[in-house]
């Protein structure tokens, strides 16, 4: 497994990958309907080193029918890698890959465990920790 950091490279073609993929889906270009007026987020792309591979981590607007959107997505990768490698000028079209994105999840989650943890709350200066134990 490459632990290393991606290089600039990978990360500008994926930001001009994300940019491409949400210009398609926010037209409504894909013909699906199970993506019909669906708005799907793409927070992030990330790219094989030799660029030939990206994993695009999606999540529909409120988080609605995750699963049956990253599927319609899926089916349709091919139709999307060809009007991608039109828009994105690369030597070989991207493979596409979609993932749920669970950044939004992870946030959250830590977000409530240090919303609710009594001590770290005095420490960022919410209610003292000698009122909560009373």
């Amino acid at each position: 497994m490459n632990t290393s950091a991606p290089s600039q490279r990978q990360l500008r073609v994926g930001e001009l990958i994300r940019h491409a993929l949400a210009e398609i889906l926010a037209r409504g270009e894909v013909n699906d309907p199970d993506l019909d007026g669906v708005v799907v987020s793409i927070p992030e792309v990330r790219m094989s080193p030799d660029l030939k591979h990206a994993t695009c981590y999606v999540m529909p607007l409120g988080g609605r029918d995750v699963a049956r959107t990253v599927e319609a997505l899926g089916r349709n990768r091919r139709f999307l890698r060809g009007v991608v490698a039109r828009r994105v000028n690369l030597k070989f079209a991207t493979d596409l890959h979609f993932r749920v994105d669970e950044s939004f999840d992870r946030g959250s989650r830590i977000d409530a465990i240090l919303r609710n943890d009594p001590v770290i709350r005095r420490d960022i200066g919410g209610a003292p920790a000698e009122a909560d134990e009373e």
